[in-house]
């Protein structure tokens, strides 16, 4: 176990951390998820930059990252649902993206494919933690309530283009082998 390793493995045991607090419903509740979703977010950044940048990257890291990922970014969205701030529909085309992406992905590498992150998935999951961050500011600040259809759209609209990029190179890719 390496500090990179760990630091995916703290985001993952922050997920349910994340839920029940935002769904104490109170204004502490609120105040330490958005603590807890900022932690998730550092570590998510900083995991990989360790990894690279002291030549730590694992197989166990490959693998739990993206299901850190995951993990993290679907329960702030279905928490979000609950909290009323996020429509259901958009949330489960987000998170059916996931599942479609993860599969894909999971099929190219029994085919000898590796299909690393592409800049527009990496596009994707920045357009997602930033329309959390104004959901979860809007529930308690009203001026983030402007911003919360456009930045959802955002997220979705990269959601989708960044599934049909996936498959477009796994179309690509098995065509060439």
């Amino acid at each position: 176990m390496n500090l990179p390793n760990a630091l995916t493995a703290l985001r993952i045991f922050l997920v349910p951390w994340l839920v029940v607090l935002l769904l104490t419903r109170t204004h502490w509740g609120w105040f330490l998820g958005l603590v807890v979703f900022t932690i998730a977010v550092i570590t998510d950044y900083f995991d990989g930059w360790l990894a690279r940048k002291r030549n730590e990257q694992t197989k166990l890291g490959a693998m739990l990252d993206p299901l850190a990922d995951k993990l993290l970014l679907s329960a702030a969205f279905i928490s979000l649902i609950e909290l009323e701030m996020a429509p259901a529909w958009i949330v489960a085309v987000i998170i059916g993206r996931e599942f479609a992406v993860t599969w894909l992905r999971s099929e190219a590498l029994g085919r000898g494919i590796v299909m690393s992150a592409s800049g527009a998935g990496k596009a994707k999951t920045v357009s997602q933690i930033v329309a959390i961050y104004v959901m979860l500011l809007a529930l308690r600040m009203p001026v983030f309530e402007i911003l919360r259809a456009p930045s959802l759209f955002v997220a979705l609209g990269l959601t989708l283009y960044s599934g049909y990029d996936y498959f477009r190179r796994f179309s690509r890719a098995g065509a060439k082998s």
